[in-house]
C-alpha cells in the first residue's frame, strides 16, 4: 500500500514493477547492508504529478490549424499500436463548429485531447506546454458537460484518450479510473457482447476498434499496476480473431496488441492471482506467447522506411516498438517468479563459496528455473536493446522527437527491464557486457526523457542508485576472493584503509567467516524458514521444498509490503 497525494492508500498489487522493486531492496539491504538504493527516502508516497488548474479562456484557442495539424500527427505516432478509432487529422480539423449539444460537446472533446496528447507529446517548449494545458482543460470540461448521464462511442473514446494523455503526465491512478469509465460505457454499449447479426459491418468493424484498444490499454495498466483489470471478466474466448478484409498497418498493429492483451490477462490471472505457481503453467504461457510472435506478420519485424514520410515513419516505427515492447514485457512477468527464485539462490551459493568457515551442503539450484531467469534476462536486454535500435537508427537522426515519442509511452517497459537486469548483475560476480550494456542503455533513455518528466527522472535515479549498490557488490565479492586466495600474504600500506586493522575484523568479513551466507543467516519475511536464534542456523530445504514449481508460493517472493519499515519512495 503506497498513499496517493491526498494521503490516502492506495494498492499496488504483486505483478507490479514496484513490488519487484521491494523485493530487491530489501535483497541488495540484507548482502551490502543499507545503502542509498535500499534508504534513499524515508515516504509511502507514490509518486504521481499534481494536476494543473490554471484558469483558461477557452474562447482563445491560441493555436493555428498548422500547429493542430502536427500535434495530431504526433498524437497518431504516440498511441500507435495502442490506440485506434479510425480519425483522420482532415476529419478532426474540418469540425470547426463551437458545440451545443451534449452529443456535439463529447465529439468536440476528442479532438481536444488528440491535440493534448501530440502538444505533450513534444518537447516542453511553452507554446507546446501552454497548448498541452488548454486543450486537455478543453476537453475535460466538454466531457462532463453531460455528466456522464448517455454512454456512447465518443464517450469511450474520450475516457480513452484521457487514460493516456494521464499516464504519459505520470498520473497513473487517475489513468486508472478513467479506462473503469471507458469500460462501463462499454458495457452498457454492449461492445464486449458480439453484434454481427445486428449492425452492419461497418459499423461492427468500429465497435471493434474500440473495444479492442480498451481491452489494449485497460489490461497493460492493469498489469503495470498489479491491480485487477475492467475488461478481465469481460473478454470473449472466440471473438474479434478474424481480422478486417485487408486491414491497414495500424490495424494490423492493434489486432496483434489485443491478442497479446488476451495473453497478458492470462498470466496476471495463472502466475499472480493464484497462490502458487508450477512450470507447467509457466512453460504453457510461453507457448501461447511463442505462437502469438510466429504469427506476426513481416510489418510488425522489419519496418521499411523507404516510401514513408515522416508522420507515417513516426507512426510504424513506434506502433511496431510498442508491439515489440508489450510481448517482451509479457516474458518478463511469466519468468520473473523463476528469476527470483534462481537468483536468491545462486546468490546464497556465492556467498557460501567464499566463505571461510566449515563447508556446508552445496544448495542446488533447479536447472528448468535456471532456463526460466535465464530467459527473462534475455527478454528484458531484447526490450531495451530494441529501443537503443530506434535511439541510433538513421530515421532518429532526421527527426529527434520520435524516441521520446516512443518511449514517452512505454517507460515502465523499460523501468521493468532495467530492474530485471539490475537484479541478475547484483547476483553475479562476473560481469557479462551484454547485460551491463543493455542496463546502461536504459539509464540512457530515462536521462534524456528525465528533462521533462518527472515520472522518468525518479526511475532514472532509483536505477542510478541500483548501479552504485551492484559496484559495491562486485567489489566486496572480489575483495573476498582476494582474501581467500591471499592466506599468507597481506598489504600492509593503503591511503583508503588502515593497515594495522586485519580486514577480517570487518562485519562483512566476520559474516563471511561463520560459514553463513549472509542471506541465509538473516532470514526475515523472505526466508522463513531461518531461525533468528544466534546458536542455530538452519539451512533451507531447498531440495524438499521445491521438487517442482507447485512448491514456490508467489505470495513468498513477489509480494511485498510497503508500509513496513524502513518505508521508501516509489
Amino acid at each position: 500500500m503506497l498513499r496517493n497525494l491526498q494521503g490516502e492508500r492506495v494498492y499496488v498489487g504483486k505483478a507490479a514493477s514496484l513490488s519487484f522493486l521491494q523485493l530487491l531492496r530489501e535483497t541488495v539491504n540484507q548482502h551490502i547492508g543499507p545503502s542509498q538504493f535500499s534508504h534513499n527516502v524515508k515516504s509511502e508516497d507514490m509518486l504521481e504529478t499534481e494536476a494543473q488548474h490554471d484558469p483558461l479562456n477557452f474562447a482563445e484557442e491560441r493555436c493555428d490549424a498548422d500547429e493542430k495539424r502536427r500535434y495530431i500527427q504526433n498524437y497518431h505516432a504516440a498511441i500507435s499500436g495502442f490506440l485506434y478509432f479510425g480519425c483522420s487529422i482532415d476529419t478532426t480539423l474540418s469540425d470547426a463548429t463551437l458545440p451545443k449539444t451534449d452529443r456535439e460537446k463529447t465529439r468536440a472533446a476528442i479532438g481536444d485531447l488528440m491535440i493534448a496528447i501530440g502538444a505533450q507529446s513534444c518537447p516542453h517548449d511553452p507554446s507546446s506546454l501552454q497548448a498541452e494545458r488548454f486543450f486537455l482543460a478543453r476537453g475535460q470540461s466538454r466531457t462532463f458537460a453531460n455528466m456522464l448521464e448517455d454512454p456512447s462511442m465518443d464517450l469511450v473514446r474520450v475516457f480513452l484518450l484521457m487514460s493516456f494523455y494521464m499516464l504519459g503526465a505520470c498520473r497513473r491512478n487517475a489513468a486508472f479510473m478513467y479506462l473503469g469509465v471507458a469500460a462501463r460505457a462499454a458495457v452498457a454499449l454492449g461492445l464486449h457482447a458480439d453484434s454481427s447479426e445486428t449492425v452492419s459491418r461497418t459499423e461492427q468493424q468500429e465497435r471493434s476498434r474500440v473495444w479492442m484498444s480498451l481491452c489494449v490499454l485497460d489490461l497493460l495498466v492493469s498489469s503495470i499496476l498489479g491491480r485487477p483489470s475492467a475488461t478481465s471478466s469481460l473478454l470473449p474466448e472466440d471473438r474479434r480473431e478474424a481480422p478486417p478484409t485487408a486491414p491497414t498497418p495500424t490495424e494490423t498493429r492493434l489486432i496483434a496488441s489485443y491478442r497479446l492483451a488476451l495473453i497478458l490477462d492470462e498470466i496476471i490471472g495463472r502466475l499472480y492471482s493464484e497462490k502458487a505457481a508450477s512450470m507447467e503453467t509457466a512453460d504453457m504461457l510461453l507457448a501461447k506467447l511463442n505462437r502469438w510472435s510466429k504469427c506476426l506478420p513481416d510489418s510488425l519485424r522489419t519496418t521499411s522506411l523507404e516510401n514513408d514520410d515522416d508522420g507515417s515513419a513516426q507512426e510504424r516505427v513506434i506502433g511496431n516498438l510498442h508491439v515489440a515492447c508489450s510481448y517482451h514485457f509479457a516474458v518478463i512477468l511469466v519468468t520473473r517468479p523463476f528469476l527470483i527464485s534462481a537468483l536468491s539462490i545462486r546468490l546464497a551459493r556465492l556467498h557460501q563459496s567464499l566463505s571461510a568457515g566449515v563447508p556446508s551442503e552445496p544448495l542446488e539450484q533447479d536447472p528448468a528455473h535456471s532456463r526460466l531467469a535465464s530467459a527473462c534476462i534475455d527478454s528484458a536486454v531484447y526490450m531495451l536493446q530494441t529501443c537503443l535500435e530506434v535511439h541510433q537508427s538513421g530515421l532518429l537522426l532526421r527527426n529527434m522527437r520520435i524516441l521520446k515519442l516512443a518511449i514517452r509511452s512505454a517507460w515502465a517497459f523499460v523501468f521493468a527491464a532495467a530492474l530485471v537486469l539490475g537484479f541478475s548483475m547484483f547476483s553475479h560476480r562476473e560481469v557479462d557486457t551484454e547485460v551491463d550494456g543493455a542496463f546502461s542503455s536504459a539509464l540512457a533513455i530515462l536521462r534524456m526523457l528525465s528533462q521533462q518528466s518527472a515520472q522518468a527522472a525518479h526511475y532514472l535515479e532509483i536505477l542510478t542508485l541500483l548501479e552504485a549498490a551492484v559496484t559495491q557488490q562486485r567489489q566486496r565479492l572480489a575483495a573476498q576472493a582476494r582474501q581467500r586466495r591471499s592466506q599468507y600474504v597481506n598489504r600492509i600500506f593503503s591511503l583508503s584503509e588502515n593497515p594495522a586493522t586485519p580486514r577480517a575484523s570487518s562485519e562483512a568479513d566476520s559474516q563471511a567467516n561463520s560459514g553463513t551466507p549472509l542471506l541465509l543467516a538473516q532470514g526475515g519475511s523472505l526466508y522463513p524458514w531461518i531461525t533468528s536464534d544466534d546458536t542455530t542456523t538452519m539451512t533451507p530445504p531447498i531440495v524438499d521444498t521445491f521438487p517442482d514449481w507447485e512448491g514456490m508460493e508467489l505470495p513468498l517472493w513477489d509480494s511485498f509490503p510497503f508500509l513496513t519499515e524502513p518505508s521508501v519512495t516509489l
